[in-house]
Formats: C-alpha cells, structure tokens, sequence
C-alpha cells in the first residue's frame, strides 16, 4: 500500500510539472500562409494616356472675306468635297490686287508638295508591298516550324505599321489636292477681278466627322484662318504619357493593354516611343520627366466603337509574362545577406528557406530555385517569426 501512496503521489508531482511548464511556454506565433502554386505571371506598367485621331486636318479660310455662320457641329458627318461655307467677298472691296503674286506662290507650291506627297504614296506603298510579301514568307516559313512564331509577329506587325503609313500617305496626297485647289481659288480671286456678289466655296478634301469649330458665327475672317477640323473617329491611336525611367523599358511591337475606359480591356500595340522628353508636375507638385509612347488599338473596331478623340485610358504595358510560372506572394520575400528568403510551415513550426527570385510583378514573385509547388509559405512575417519557432495559421 506505501507504494501505491507513492505511485499515485509522484504522478501527480510530475502532473503539475507539465502544467507549470506548459502555462511558461511561449504561445505559437499567429501567421497568414500562402501555397506556392503555377499559374500565369505578368510584369507590367501601368500608365495613363489619350485617345487621339490619327488623321486630322484643319479646314482654314483660303482667302480673306466675309463667312456666314457655319451650320456644322462637332460630330456631325461631313463627306468628301462637301462645301463647309461659302466665303463673300469682303465688305465694301473684294481682294486685294497686290496679292496675285502671292497667291502665284502659293500655287506653286502647293503643286510641289503635291507631287512629294504623291512620290511618298508611291513610296509607302511599295515598302507595305513588301512587308506584306516578307510577312507572307516568314509565315509559310513558320508553319515548317523552320522559324519561331516571334519572328512572324514581328512580320505581322510590321506589316499593319506599313499598311497604316500608306493609307496616312494617301490621306496626304488628298490634303495636298485640296491645298493646290485652295490655293488656286486664291489665285482666281486676286487681282480685283473678282465679280460682285461672288463666293468661294471651302470643301471638306476628306470624309469624317466635325472634331473641332474655331469659327462658328459669321463675320471677317482672314486668309489662312481656321474655320473648323475633321477627321475619321474610327481610326484612333494611343498616346501615353509614361515615366522616362519606364518609357526605356518599353519597345515598338510591345504588347499593350487599354483598360478603365469604360468598356473590356482592349489588345494594343507600341508603334513608336518618342525620342525626346518633357517635365511635367505630377499631382503632388513632384517634378517628373516623362516620354510621349504612341499604340496603335489592335482590337476589332467593333468593340471600340464609342471610344472618341481625347478619350483617357489605363495602358499597361507586358514586359514579360509567361503561362506556367513558379510563384508566391512578393511579401512572403525579405532580405538575408545578400540574397532572399522565405519562412514556410513545416509540422507546425517556421523553416528558414533561402531562394532564388526572378521576374517580379507587383503582388507576386517567380521563383527560380528553393520551393516547391504546394509548400506554403509565411506572408508578412515579423519579428516573432524565426527559425523553428512555433507557429498557428490567423
């Protein structure tokens, strides 16, 4: 019986033991988890820009004289050769004589950039030809999986961007048609021939629509002065104002995502960075240098068709993306030595791991080496968190 007194008597000893060192352990620190997993990544840049219409002309007075008032109004259709205004002479004389030497001048050279805007037609045509027959080789070239399909986006793009430049070119040649005929008109009414009562009709050398009305009321109006502009809504491009430690990150034929619009994210296209920055004050009154970056909209106009000139968008550039990408969480990463780190859950406890890192968005890292898919890891780590320290998930 003494001995069962004392059997009964140390197991109790040894039972408030346990529940004396286990109220002086320290509690499991709490920690949020993340799993590491494969999916798609993408590394962008995100800046604001504007809608703008590519081909636009500014209607001017081809002659001083007396305008009615202009019934057009921003966004009204206007077609090609339609008469805008008839211009009166001016009130009480007409032209003056000492002008048909001028207006000789002008004649003249409205017919030579004429015909350099027709030389350049023939130009552009001829380089859309061949980027069209080089797009053609290198996709025949790719479906003999003899080149990669990189080299044939390349070919594509390049062949929308000369596609493009021709129809700008052909948009010039009839601007440059319209200026040989207004400055003809000039010609016909110098000298002080001009009949009583007689008009200058000025005509839309283009079809579109209204953008824009510099003169609406009649009154005198001076030779060379505008009256209104127009151009095609339809055909809009891009430009984005990016910071210059962005804009050198981004190259022609870069993708490009237009989004907050109004409408589903648009496809893109870089066609052109532009070489030369400017300082603007940001919101904060922070001076920034940032460079003019001009894309193209690569989605079918259907899906655009209520966007306008001066509209603003969200562009975001892909600088890199890729499918099935190893990743975590950016916060789960913090600095050791002279690489980084993450803590994972391992039986209930934190495990230093070092890691290799590679291409970084803004919420999510690749990882290159050190984890596995499926292994969870500690985001937001502080300082209770070390190296075999007990944790609980929040």
């Amino acid at each position: 019986m003494h001995w069962r007194r004392n059997l009964i008597f140390a197991l109790i000893t040894l039972g408030l033991i346990a529940v004396i060192a286990l109220g002086f352990r320290q509690p499991p620190s709490l920690v949020d988890l993340a799993t590491v997993h494969t999916g798609p990544l993408q590394v962008t840049v995100q800046e604001e820009g504007k809608t703008r219409v590519i081909d636009r002309y500014v209607i001017s007075a081809p002659v001083a004289g007396y305008t009615p008032r202009i019934t057009q109004r921003v966004g009204d259709s206007v077609q090609r050769g339609e008469t805008i205004v008839q211009l009166e002479p001016l009130r009480p004389t007409a032209l003056d004589a000492r002008s048909r030497a001028t207006a000789e001048a002008r004649v003249a050279a409205a017919q030579a950039a004429q015909q350099a805007a027709g030389e350049q037609a023939r130009a552009t045509a001829a380089e859309a030809t061949q980027a069209e027959a080089e797009y053609q080789r290198l996709l025949e070239l790719s479906k003999q999986n003899l080149i990669s399909p990189n080299d044939v986006e390349r070919a594509r793009a390049r062949t929308a961007a000369a596609a493009a430049t021709e129809r700008s070119s052909r948009f010039a040649v009839e601007v440059s048609r319209h200026e040989v005929e207004a400055a003809r008109t000039a010609l016909h009414y110098a000298g002080g021939e001009t009949v009583s009562g007689a008009r200058v009709a000025v005509t839309t050398p283009v079809a579109g629509r209204v953008l824009k009305l510099f003169q609406q009321s009649e009154g005198v109006v001076n030779a060379g002065q505008p009256l209104l502009e127009v151009g095609d809504p339809q055909r809009l491009e891009v430009a984005i104002e990016a910071l210059s430690s962005n804009a050198v990150r981004i190259h022609p034929g870069m993708r490009v995502l237009f989004e907050r619009w109004g409408g589903t994210p648009l496809e893109g296209r870089v066609r052109l960075i532009e070489p030369v920055g400017f300082t603007k004050i940001s919101a904060l009154g922070v001076e920034e240098q940032r460079v003019l970056v001009i894309a193209d909209i690569a989605a079918p106009p259907q899906q655009w068709q209520t966007l306008g000139d001066g509209y603003r968008v969200d562009a975001r550039f892909i600088l890199w993306e890729g499918d099935s990408v190893l990743q975590v969480p950016a916060s789960a990463l913090f600095r050791r030595n002279d690489g980084w780190a993450v803590f994972i859950a391992e039986d209930g406890e934190a495990r230093l791991r070092s890691v290799t890192p590679g291409q970084r968005s803004g919420l999510a890292v690749q990882i290159l080496d050190g984890l596995k898919e499926g292994e969870r890891v500690i985001i937001h780590p502080d300082e209770t968190v070390g190296d075999g320290v007990r944790i609980a998930e929040r």
